[in-house]
């Protein structure tokens, strides 16, 4: 059980919570409770958050990783698993192996790792930088994907929870395929500057957990995983330092989830 402290709590319907807290100092959830994390931290490019800089040294952005990661080891159950999508590599401020260097890091920290899932995004719209055009001199490489890296705690194999799978053949054999092709999520229609589409949550949480399990999002952001797990029957943690992310994530779950209508449908 998560504790549920007062004065951190932003919102609570049913299975569902956010808190409004750091998620590096937050004491709101017990250590080992947690089946899954379903989260996508900030990128370290530059993108305009509210309470967090997002363009910070690169050793500093791994110190930063380091923490987080360690935090979530904790929090896990021993058969706890992590779906962590982070870039492949990025250019912005110089060319990074990020997935590469978040994955070391995490195994350093005690997470095994299982498997890493290329998520197509199908778009190319953002290619602005060549490079030297036309001119082996120095060309860029641009790979218009991110991933999803896999990892657990101790134990692959899960053993707690209810045993009680909701996946269909069909999901099981696409989402067990390691390339997911779906579109990404509009920054405007969302109004967040680093959303990830409702897809993405969905599928980690069919394929890698039960129905009742706890998942966690340490970066809960515009409220996608939350969204994501009240649509699959799970409950659901977010955690975001931003009190503006965490009323949009509340009005999202609210208009999109009807948090409030299956509450009454439950009740009937």
């Amino acid at each position: 059980m998560q504790r549920l402290g007062p004065d951190k709590v932003y919102f609570k319907e049913g299975s569902i919570v956010i808190y409004n807290d750091d998620f590096l100092s937050t004491k709101c959830i017990d250590k080992g409770c947690i089946d899954l994390i379903v989260t996508s931290p900030p990128y370290n490019v530059d993108i305009k958050y509210g309470s967090y800089s997002d363009e910070i040294p690169y050793k500093d952005y791994l110190k930063f990783t380091s923490d987080w990661l360690t935090k979530c080891f904790q929090l896990s159950k021993d058969d706890g698993r992590f779906c962590l999508n982070i870039p492949l590599d990025k250019n912005k401020g110089g060319q990074q192996s990020v997935c590469a260097d978040i994955t070391t890091i995490a195994k350093k920290v005690g997470w095994k790792y299982h498997s890493t899932i290329i998520w197509n995004e199908q778009n190319i719209s953002r290619r602005t930088a060549w490079g030297s055009w036309l001119s082996a001199s120095a060309p860029y490489v641009i790979a218009p994907v991110e991933v999803i890296v896999i990892l657990y705690k101790k134990n692959w194999k899960k053993t707690s929870g209810t045993k009680l799978s909701d996946i269909t053949k069909e999901e099981f054999v696409e989402y067990t395929n390691g390339v997911w092709n779906f579109s990404g999520e509009s920054r405007k229609k969302i109004g967040h500057p680093a959303p990830y589409p409702i897809e993405l949550p969905r599928r980690c949480i069919k394929l890698f957990s039960y129905t009742g399990d706890t998942i966690l999002d340490p970066f809960l952001g515009s409220g996608t995983t939350l969204i994501a797990c009240l649509n699959t029957k799970r409950k659901g943690i977010g955690i975001e330092i931003d009190k503006k992310y965490c009323e949009l994530a509340k009005q999202r779950l609210i208009a999109e989830g009807k948090v409030f209508q299956l509450r009454l449908e439950s009740t009937k």
